[in-house]
């Protein structure tokens, strides 16, 4: 069941008065800066725990 239009604009407008519309592209930036550290993170992780291929 997907949400139809008029429930996506009740909860844009009820964000919108939560937050206010000041402070939400500040808060899109914390969050998109948040998900490039935690990829950078995963790759940095990835790459230290990756075992060396050895073939016998």
């Amino acid at each position: 069941m997907s949400p139809s239009i008029w429930q996506i604009g009740i909860v844009v407008v009820l964000v919108l008065l939560l937050f206010g519309a000041g402070k939400l592209p500040r808060i899109m930036g914390d969050l998109a800066e948040g998900i490039k550290s935690f990829k950078k993170g995963m790759k940095d992780e990835g790459g230290a725990q990756k075992p060396p291929s050895e073939k016998d």
